[in-house]
C-alpha cells in the first residue's frame, strides 16, 4: 500500500459552546486536517486542533519537511515511518511544531490501514470494544463558580460520575478553595472531582493550595506547575495527599522519562497531538512497565482506540467539542464511551464543513 498523495485542509469551524479557559480566546476550532491517499483507493484522515495558532507553519512542516519523506513509501509501515520523520527532523524539532505535524500524518497513516484491512484501529492492535470511563471535562473557570457547578450538573444528569473543574489564572488561591468546596457541596460525595491548574502555579504554592484541597477529597491534581518543572511535580506529589497528573504538553516518550524514573505521578496524560497514535502506544508500553495509567488529554473520539487496546487505561476525556463535526460522532452514554466498530479509527468529517468553514487566521 504505497504513498501516493498527501493533502492537508484548513479550517475555522464555530464550537456549539466556546470554552472559557481564562487564558485563551477561542470562538473558532481551527482544524488542520491531513489526507493521506493510497494507490489501492484507501484514503486515511488524521487532524490536529492546535488551540492557540501555528496552522500555517505546521501546513508548512507537512508540505515542505515531511510529505516528501513519505511519498512512495509504504503507508503499512508506520513505526517506521514515525522513525523516518523522527531522524529527519531532529535537529529543527524532537518536540513543538515537527511533531505535532507528524501526529497528524502517523493518525492518516493508522487510518488507511485500519481502513484497508475493514478493521478499527482497537481491533488491530488486540484490544477490546468494551465501554470505557469517561468523565465530563470543561467547567471552565471563566464561567465562574455558578457556571462551572451549573455544568458540572448537566453531565451528572447525563450519566457520567465524574467532571473535571479548573482552578488558577483567574482566581486568588482562597477563591480556588472555595470553588472547589462550592463543586463537593453541589455534587456530594458520589461524583469524582477532577481539578486542572493548566500550569498555573509555582510549586510551593501549589503545595499550599494542594494541602487545603485534600479536604475535599478530589480525584487528582492535574498540571499544578510548568510542564517541565519535574523537580516541582514530585516536590508536590510528595507533600498532599491527592494524586498530582499531567502530560498533555510532553512530546513524546523522551520527554516524560522522568515520570517514568519516579512513579510519583499515577496518570500520565499524553496528548495524541503530541505523538500521534505510534508515541501514545509507546508511553502507555513504558507507563505499564512502571506501573502508571493512561488517561489521554482531549480527543476521546480518537483516543478510545488506545485505551481501549492498552493494559493500563483510566479515563477518557469528553467536551463535546468535535460531535457536530463527525458524520458519526461517538457520544458517550451514562458516563461510558464505547470504541466504535468502522474501520480505521472510524471518523469522516461532514463533508459540508469543507466549503462552508474556510480558516480565518
Amino acid at each position: 500500500m504505497i504513498i501516493k498523495d498527501i493533502r492537508t485542509h484548513l479550517l475555522s469551524v464555530p464550537f456549539v459552546d466556546p470554552p472559557k479557559t481564562g487564558f485563551l480566546a477561542l470562538e473558532t476550532i481551527d482544524l488542520l486536517i491531513v489526507e493521506v491517499e493510497t494507490d489501492i483507493g484507501v484514503v486515511g484522515t488524521g487532524h490536529l486542533h492546535p488551540l492557540a495558532g501555528g496552522m500555517r507553519t505546521l501546513d508548512m512542516c507537512i508540505h515542505e519537511m515531511l510529505k516528501p519523506l513519505l511519498l512512495g513509501e509504504d503507508a503499512t509501515e508506520v513505526e517506521a515511518l514515525w522513525q523516518k520523520m523522527w531522524r529527519a527532523t531532529f535537529i529543527q524539532g524532537r518536540m513543538g511544531i515537527t511533531v505535532m505535524a507528524m501526529s497528524a500524518l502517523d493518525i492518516a497513516l493508522w487510518d488507511a490501514n485500519g481502513r484497508s484491512q475493514g478493521m478499527p484501529l482497537w481491533q488491530l492492535w488486540g484490544g477490546r470494544p468494551d465501554p470505557l470511563p469517561t468523565y465530563g471535562s470543561g467547567c471552565f473557570r471563566g464561567l465562574g463558580q455558578d457556571g462551572m457547578i451549573e455544568k458540572a450538573l448537566r453531565y451528572v444528569d447525563q450519566g457520567f460520575t465524574a467532571i473535571k473543574m479548573q482552578v488558577a489564572h483567574l482566581f486568588t488561591h482562597d477563591q480556588d478553595v472555595d470553588n472547589v468546596r462550592a463543586m463537593r457541596q453541589a455534587l456530594g460525595h458520589d461524583i469524582d472531582i477532577l481539578v486542572d491548574v493548566n500550569q498555573g502555579w509555582g510549586a510551593d504554592e501549589a503545595v499550599d493550595v494542594g494541602k487545603r484541597l485534600d479536604a475535599f477529597a478530589i480525584g487528582w491534581l492535574e498540571e499544578p506547575v510548568m510542564a517541565d518543572d519535574f523537580a516541582g511535580y514530585h516536590k508536590i506529589a510528595d507533600a498532599i495527599d491527592t494524586p498530582v497528573v499531567g502530560g498533555e504538553n510532553h512530546f513524546t516518550h523522551h520527554d516524560l522519562k522522568p515520570f517514568f524514573a519516579s512513579g510519583k505521578i499515577p496518570i500520565l496524560q499524553p496528548d495524541i497531538m503530541r505523538g500521534g497514535y505510534t508515541e501514545l502506544r509507546v508511553i502507555a508500553a513504558h507507563a505499564a512497565q512502571a506501573k502508571l495509567a493512561i488517561a489521554p488529554h482531549l480527543f476521546p473520539e480518537l483516543s478510545v482506540h488506545l485505551v481501549a487496546s492498552i493494559e493500563n487505561p483510566s479515563w477518557l476525556e469528553y467536551m463535546g467539542w468535535y460531535d457536530h463535526l463527525w458524520v458519526q460522532p461517538i457520544i458517550p452514554k451514562d458516563g461510558l464511551m464505547s470504541p466504535p466498530n468502522r474501520p480505521g479509527h472510524g471518523l469522516d468529517f461532514k463533508p459540508e464543513l469543507f466549503q462552508a468553514y474556510p480558516y480565518k487566521g
